[in-house]
C-alpha cells in the first residue's frame, strides 16, 4: 500500500471507493474496521487538500486573466 502523499488524487479516490465497498460488504472485516477507516480518513484528508489547492490556483489563474 502507497504511502497517501504517493498517490495520484484518482489513486485516492479508487482506494477509498474500494473502502467504502468493503465496509459496505457483507463479510466486512471486524478487526481490519479500524485500520481501514484510519486509511479513509487519511484519504480524504489529501483529497480535500488537494481540491483546494487546485481551487485555489485556478481562481488565482482566472483573476489574472481579467486583469
Amino acid at each position: 500500500m502507497k504511502p497517501v502523499n504517493e498517490l495520484t488524487y484518482t489513486e485516492a479516490v479508487g482506494e477509498l471507493e474500494a473502502i467504502v465497498a468493503k465496509l459496505r460488504s457483507d463479510n466486512c472485516d471486524v478487526d481490519a474496521l479500524t485500520a481501514m477507516t484510519r486509511r479513509a480518513a487519511e484519504l480524504l484528508t489529501a483529497c480535500r487538500a488537494r481540491l483546494t489547492a487546485t481551487d485555489t490556483e485556478l481562481r488565482a489563474i482566472l483573476d489574472s486573466l481579467q486583469q
